[in-house]
């Protein structure tokens, strides 16, 4: 009997895996034709951007051909994914360094700050969104909604400025644009690509101390967008479970209202919120080009501004690819982590 239950949930397992398989595999051939079709329908003409304005017609013919533009659209999309599945996005011209290479250098700095970012909204979001929900119509949820509509309309640029203008230029109490100040640039051995945990392992807490003065302000500035999405979605989602008959119950019980609320209603709320968790991070990841630009911050959305400004495709379309991947990375993940939560969803 039990090795008949073990086969069955290994069924079931396998049927499950599967089916996210073909969902993920669906998805990335899409990302793949959707990439490939925009490079050819942009009005960019790559052979130029490769040999200049001023090339001879035989130069440009012989690169057209180099870079396989000659052939029919089919053969050209085969060639293209077999180039991405063997780590081959082609070269940047704007830093003639492979778009894997750079790709490579600027994404952990992208990510330490969504990280950082999303962290700042869980700690803070979560709270604000319950506490909104069990105070409902009172104090903490005009409070919330404040906070929630503040991080919705303020701009994000605006914001950015404004808090180097007062936290930097006016009270010094962080650092100033880039990741790192002038006398600590290349002086950490890149280990992870993230400077905090790079200096950490090399035990140099000066530098830390550094990166994190330079890495705290635009962090937060992203974590105010993140605290306004995940409050508010918490609110609404323990709102919802605070009506549920299983909380009264337990009221009825003589549970406390900390039990009732964090212990039963949030548990449940847990599982979509996941969702939304994962939705912010990648948010974040795709959308800081703004915090990017105006901290001086040498990270994936600054090295995509500067190559679509180039004209540089190839680093463009490698960038995002990058990012597509990572959406469906984290999604994957978000689905997971939900299914190990609620075993009702399994």
């Amino acid at each position: 009997m039990r090795r008949r239950s073990w086969s069955e949930t290994a069924r079931r397992w396998a049927k499950l895996a599967s089916r996210e398989l073909s969902t993920v595999a669906i998805t990335i051939f899409g990302l793949l034709l959707i990439t490939f079709f925009i490079a050819r329908v942009i009005p960019i003409d790559p052979v130029l951007a490769v040999v200049g304005d001023n090339a001879r017609p035989e130069t440009y013919d012989a690169a057209r051909i180099e870079l396989g533009l000659d052939k029919p659209l089919w053969q050209q999309f085969a060639v293209y994914v077999g180039k991405v599945f063997t780590g081959d996005l082609g070269r940047s011209v704007l830093t003639s360094n492979t778009v894997v290479d750079d790709i490579r250098r600027v994404f952990p700095a992208t990510l330490e700050l969504a990280t950082l970012g999303t962290l700042i909204g869980c700690l803070l979001g979560i709270p604000l969104g319950v506490l909104a929900a069990v105070y409902q119509g009172r104090w903490p949820d005009q409070v919330a909604r404040v906070i929630g509509l503040f991080g919705y309309s303020i701009p994000v640029f605006w914001l950015g400025l404004m808090g180097l203008l007062l936290f930097y230029a006016k009270l010094g109490w962080v650092g100033g644009p880039g990741r790192a100040g002038v006398a600590f640039q290349d002086l950490i051995t890149p280990i992870t690509g993230i400077l905090v945990i790079d200096a950490a392992i090399e035990g140099d807490w000066e530098a830390f101390r550094d990166a994190w003065s330079h890495l705290i302000l635009p962090s937060a500035v992203l974590g105010i967008l993140s605290v306004a999405y995940i409050s508010r979605m918490t609110r609404s989602f323990m709102i919802t479970e605070l009506q549920q008959q299983y909380v009264i119950a337990a009221r009825v019980k003589g549970l406390s209202e900390f039990r009732v609320v964090w212990r039963h209603a949030m548990h449940n709320a847990f599982v979509p919120l996941v969702t939304v968790i994962a939705v912010s991070y990648m948010h974040l990841l795709e959308g800081s080009v703004l915090t990017e630009t105006i901290f001086a911050w040498p990270g994936l959305g600054r090295y995509l501004t500067h190559s679509l400004l180039n004209a540089d495709m190839n680093a463009v379309l490698g960038g995002t690819l990058v990012i597509g991947a990572v959406f469906i990375g984290v999604n994957l993940l978000s689905d997971i982590l939900g299914r190990l939560v609620d075993p009702r969803t399994r």
